[in-house]
């Protein structure tokens, strides 16, 4: 299970690209693009936070810098659960969670 900080917003796949990775190597979103075979603006919409990485995506990064797969995925997902959480507040807020009664349990238990 992913855990999803409520305290603070993860970090954005794109910002790690760029800050962990591109910088520190010294390579350009130009020369990444090049090596994992795809679009120039892909890699500069996902370093600026205006694209996620998708599964296609992470599947070349983590070959190109011999992360995992679920590397990219799990900063992903974080980062669109925490966006998620914070739509869907008041409506979580309102939802109570369905509870079995014991009567159901024995007698289900019983049954079988």
């Amino acid at each position: 299970m992913v855990r999803v900080p409520t305290n603070r917003t993860p970090t954005h796949p794109g910002d790690m690209l760029l800050e962990e990775f591109l910088q520190p190597m010294g390579l350009t979103q130009r020369q990444l693009a090049d090596r994992i075979h795809v679009p120039y603006q892909r890699v500069n919409e996902i370093v600026h936070g205006k694209r996620g990485v998708t599964p296609h995506t992470a599947l070349r990064l983590a070959k190109f810098f011999n992360t995992s797969v679920d590397f990219w995925m799990n900063l992903q997902l974080r980062w669109e659960l925490y966006f998620a959480q914070q739509d869907e507040k008041a409506i979580l807020r309102e939802i109570q969670p369905f509870v079995i009664a014991e009567e159901s349990n024995s007698e289900h238990y019983d049954a079988q």
